[in-house]
């Protein structure tokens, strides 16, 4: 949590906070992500808000960028320059 909240990488995470070598954190939650234990929390999570009727979705978003389109979609439109010529070339 400390390394997702500051944004400081792995190999800097402070060796006071008791946690061990940031890259030896790094590794376990590769580990722990590749054999399912954070699906695993997050379902038993669930659950436990849904038995105690503490669950609420009334406020819930939906990240699209997680949801994969099956049949795919509509390819976008390509947006229309508002220049009169070609851009320059950035090159």
């Amino acid at each position: 949590m400390f390394v997702l909240y500051t944004g400081i990488a792995w190999e800097h995470l402070p060796q006071e906070l008791g946690y061990g070598s940031g890259m030896t954190c790094w590794r376990r939650l590769a580990e722990w992500n590749a054999s399912g234990v954070w699906q695993r929390l997050h379902e038993v999570l669930l659950d436990r808000l849904r038995a105690a009727d503490l669950l609420g979705l009334s406020r819930a978003a939906v990240d699209s960028s997680q949801i994969r389109a099956l049949k795919g979609g509509r390819r976008p439109v390509r947006p229309r320059s508002t220049a009169d010529g070609p851009a320059a070339s950035t090159i």
